[in-house]
């Protein structure tokens, strides 16, 4: 890793924060996204895009963000990329929760579109990866 933050992949069931997290992260950020409209298609194609960071949404049909969280840990080339996680659920005992499985941070939605982009840098210039 070259010590810049490019890439980042977004798991989110909701078309509409994923359509304006996507264009948050790639007009406002500069950042290359994918997204991922479950945790099952993320974990099938994640790999390939080869993330700086991951962006997981927790409540989702199908598999939470926990759970992809802890698949995604079970893949070689994705255990060391910073994970972080979006959430309406942002209540201090829930965030401490998803600290504690190992997210980098968590992001409360609604969040402000403008701001976003700092936020997601902050949280991967707090890991290790940023050196």
């Amino acid at each position: 890793m070259d010590g810049q933050l490019k890439r980042i992949a977004y798991v989110e069931d909701d078309a509409d924060i994923r359509e304006l997290t996507e264009l948050a992260l790639t007009q406002i950020g500069g950042y290359d996204v994918a997204v991922y409209a479950s945790g099952p298609e993320a974990l099938a194609r994640i790999t390939a895009f080869q993330p700086d960071m991951v962006l997981l949404d927790v409540m989702m049909p199908e598999m939470d963000g926990p759970e992809v969280f802890e698949r995604l840990n079970r893949i070689d080339a994705i255990r060391p990329v910073p994970k972080a996680f979006m959430t309406a659920k942002a209540r201090r005992d829930e965030i401490e929760g998803l600290i504690a499985i190992g997210a980098v941070g968590v992001i409360a939605k609604p969040f402000d579109p403008m701001t976003l982009s700092s936020q997601v840098l902050d949280l991967w210039k707090s890991t290790a990866h940023a050196a």
